[in-house]
């Protein structure tokens, strides 16, 4: 199966990891995993190529590499 070329992000509140999204770019990531749990976009304001902020919270992400599982 080829490759779409999206990564695996660490979505993370603080240092706290919260979850792994696959997406094209880590502020994706932190949207979808936001949108997700049911926070609105109006309500989501972006602060970098990595990060947002919702409700005074900051989210940001990371690229991970997954280990396979067989």
């Amino acid at each position: 199966m080829a490759s779409d070329r999206r990564l695996n992000y660490s979505v993370c509140s603080g240092r706290r990891a919260i979850g792994v999204r696959r997406a094209w770019s880590p502020a994706e990531a932190v949207i979808e995993y936001l949108a997700g749990q049911g926070c609105r976009g109006d309500e989501i304001v972006r602060m970098g190529p990595n990060a947002v902020v919702w409700r005074g919270a900051t989210f940001t992400a990371t690229p991970v590499a997954l280990e396979p599982t067989i």
